[in-house]
């Protein structure tokens, strides 16, 4: 499947990306060999194949948080590297999206 030069730099505004010309030629023909694969594997047959997220058997561990106190000497040693501090905690600009 190849995908037009303005296909291409449609997808590149959807994803926020400012791409030159020659990256657009770059990247359409590596994103169209990528959609060609995908053609190929929708001609595999999977019939009666059960879908499956994950094939190697393992599975997430998960461990209650705990609590742990550090000694109060350690705690000022981290905070006093801090560029700004409210009380015991470190503070950061917030986060805007």
């Amino acid at each position: 499947m190849s995908l037009s030069q303005e296909e291409v730099k449609h997808i590149a505004e959807l994803a926020r990306l400012e791409l030159t010309d020659q990256e657009l030629e770059k990247y359409g023909g590596q994103l169209s060999a990528v959609l060609d694969y995908i053609d190929q594997l929708k001609e595999v047959d999977v019939e009666g194949v059960a879908p499956t997220a994950q094939v190697t058997g393992l599975e997430n561990i998960w461990r209650e948080d705990e609590i742990k106190s550090w000694p109060q000497h350690l705690v000022e040693a981290a905070l006093s590297d801090a560029p700004a501090k409210e009380g015991r905690f470190i503070k950061v600009k917030r986060v805007i999206e």
